[in-house]
Formats: structure tokens, sequence, C-alpha cells
């Protein structure tokens, strides 16, 4: 007897998703953990540097929860990748940060609902955090994160490079003017060689 494969849809990855230019001269990259204090101070810095640097600025969040000490960092990561399924991910992004000690499943759920997932939606997202449908997708960002040599969070690549410097707006401002500078001198070196 035949059986009808269900065709699988392909799942959005955090990795692949970005907000800003696809040639902005900075690429921000955060790997973080929705229950942190510390990440959610550097989400408020980097929404700032969107701000201050519209066009300017390309950036990506990962997924690094410190499961060990926040025991709701995993289901909150993947809801968030259930949320970039829907389109929805820089919203519910927010919606996880602003409420980072209430991310038991109901309160995710009704966070959805707020946001204006329909029905079916909301079906297809609780049923992806009850059966850790994206589980895979955020053990990957965590595996990137260790490859790259990050064992804490928050942790912000700039340009590909680990940020190294202090977490506060002014000394990541002067660093990212620096790589905008840097990206000006490179193009005026292409243009005089051509």
């Amino acid at each position: 007897m035949a059986t009808k494969n269900k065709p699988t849809e392909e799942i959005i990855s955090p990795k692949s998703f970005f907000i800003g230019p696809p040639d902005a001269p900075v690429t921000l990259v955060m790997f973080g953990d929705y229950e942190s204090e510390a990440c959610y101070q550097l989400h408020g810095i980097v929404k700032q540097l969107l701000a201050a640097y519209e066009g300017k600025i390309r950036f990506g969040y990962r997924h690094f929860p410190l499961t060990q000490v926040h025991q709701k960092a995993q289901k909150a990561a993947e809801a968030s990748v259930a949320a970039l399924q829907e389109k929805m991910f820089w919203p519910m992004h927010e919606m996880l940060f602003e409420n980072r000690r209430h991310l038991g499943i109901i309160s995710m759920k009704g966070y959805a609902k707020e946001l204006g997932f329909d029905k079916k939606a909301c079906k297809r997202f609780l049923g992806a955090l009850v059966d850790s449908t994206y589980s895979w997708e955020v053990r990957g960002d965590l595996l990137d994160g260790l490859q790259l040599g990050i064992r804490d969070v928050p942790a912000l690549l700039i340009n590909g490079v680990i940020y190294s410097g202090s977490f506060d707006y002014e000394s990541i401002k002067k660093h990212i003017e620096g790589c905008i500078r840097l990206k000006k001198s490179d193009t005026k070196t292409i243009r005089k060689r051509a």
C-alpha cells in the first residue's frame, strides 16, 4: 500500500536571519540566553546601536542557553525559532527578553497570542514547544558558539571576531566606529587600485 509522503517544510535557521542591510559595514552577532540579566542589558545596548547606526549595522541573534543556570532558557530559545517560522522572530525575541522571568510554555503561548498569531499558528507554535521541534536548531547555535570559543554569555561578534571589550554602550560604539572607518579606508584603497 502506497503512503503519501508529507512534504517537509524547510526550517528557517537563526544562522541565516539578520536585521539590517546585507552590505552593512558592521555585522554584529550576539550569542545569548533569554533568562540572563546580562544578555538583557546587552540587548538594550544593541537596540540603541541599531538606531544610532541605522543602515550601517547588520544584526543577528544566536542561542546559547545556559541550561544549568537557567531552566527555561532552552524552551525560550526554541520559542524564538518557532516564531521565526511564523515570520515573527523579532517581535518574539523582544517579548522573551522583556518577560525573561516568565518563560513557561503557557506564558510563551500567551505571548504568541499577544503578538497576533492566529489559531493555527498558535497551535503550531505550542506543538513545536511541546515536541521540542527546534531543539536541534538551538543546539546548533550553542555548538557553533562553543567552536568559536564562547563559554559564557552575553558574547558579541563584531565582523566575525569575538568582542573582548566592556559591554557598555560607549565602548561598543567606539569599536563599531573603528570598524566603519576601517571599512571606508579599505574601500578607498580598492578604488585607487582599480
